[in-house]
């Protein structure tokens, strides 16, 4: 049996903000949104407005991941679940006698996703982030503190229904489903949206002012850390990564794909999203602050209450080096 040691140390997400340090002070509030401009017509007196666009339907759609069994990869207690990866996804369990099994899964992209599972009778949704093509599915078991035991290795050819789906249901880093106050929270948000740009614009200011960063749990994060979107929604605070993972959730419920993706802005490590809209494609490192639409970091702004030296720094696509989509 062939022993490896796997990094499951959780990042430093401490250092998801160390980078703008230098650019501008961290206020730790919540930025406010700025008020839309009002057009004027000759000497100053507003314009007639023009009917609003009727909104869009902002009824959540909550995708719920399945494991019927008619596909199933795995060997002893840790088990994968394939039978709907035409949707974007695999459920894995393990049910075994030690501290948690590691499933790691490399597609087409070449990107090796480690998902670390705690032994739990429940299955674990895992996006296929790599998009068609053939995975190496690999499952390890802990052994002892960083050492595995190879369990098994075996391959699985994935086409998917529409590219789009391993960013639509949830999974174990964006975790929700019809129940989670945060889908019911989206709703609401973005009632009155015309469309789904106007949706995402609605989610992201709502995030930004009802979260600060928590620059103590930053410093003092476990390995293993996974979000929970509603503790973010009821805290009222977060990472990087909590951050992420509630945009996501919410704009996943409301039936716009959603990345959230993990790598580094500068040398920071550090968690931001990307969206699509039918109108736009994908919108990497979403939203420029001026409007542009071509970026947006919802811990950054928060953090830093939109600061021009900031959303220059966040508005440079340059400094963000993407590892792993979720």
């Amino acid at each position: 049996m062939r022993t490896c040691r796997h990094n499951d140390r959780t990042p430093r997400w401490g250092l998801c903000l160390c980078a703008l340090a230098m650019l501008a002070g961290c206020t730790g509030s919540p930025a406010s949104a700025s008020a839309p401009a009002v057009s004027a017509g000759a000497e100053g007196v507003p314009m007639a407005q023009s009917a609003p666009a009727a909104a869009r339907d902002n009824t959540p759609t909550v995708y719920t991941p399945q494991a019927p069994g008619t596909k199933v990869l795995g060997k002893g207690a840790l088990q994968v679940d394939a039978s709907n990866a035409a949707q974007g996804y695999v459920m894995a369990r393990y049910d075994g006698t030690a501290a948690k099994a590691n499933l790691q899964l490399t597609g087409p992209d070449g990107v090796n996703y480690k998902y670390f599972l705690p032994a739990s009778p429940d299955w674990v949704p895992l996006p296929l982030s790599g998009g068609s093509g053939a995975y190496a599915v690999d499952g390890y078991e802990n052994i002892a503190d960083t050492r595995y035991a190879e369990l098994f290795k075996e391959t699985l050819d994935v086409r998917l229904e529409n590219d789009l789906l391993p960013f639509l249901y949830p999974n174990q880093f964006v975790d929700f489903d019809a129940d989670t106050r945060a889908v019911a929270v989206a709703a609401e948000v973005t009632a009155g949206a015309a469309d789904d740009l106007a949706a995402v614009e609605a989610v992201y200011h709502y995030v930004v002012e009802n979260v600060a960063y928590d620059e103590y749990k930053a410093a003092t994060v476990t390995s293993g850390y996974l979000p929970t979107v509603d503790e973010t929604l009821d805290t009222g605070k977060g990472i990087c990564f909590d951050y992420a993972a509630l945009t996501a959730a919410m704009l996943r419920s409301q039936g716009i794909p959603t990345r959230l993706e993990i790598g580094y802005a500068g040398q920071a490590y550090h968690a931001w999203i990307s969206v699509y809209t039918e109108e736009t494609g994908w919108i990497d490192r979403l939203i420029e602050f001026s409007g542009d639409w071509t970026r947006m970091d919802p811990t950054f702004a928060s953090s830093n209450n939109n600061s021009a030296a900031v959303l220059k720094y966040i508005g440079d696509g340059s400094n963000y080096t993407v590892q792993y989509k979720r």
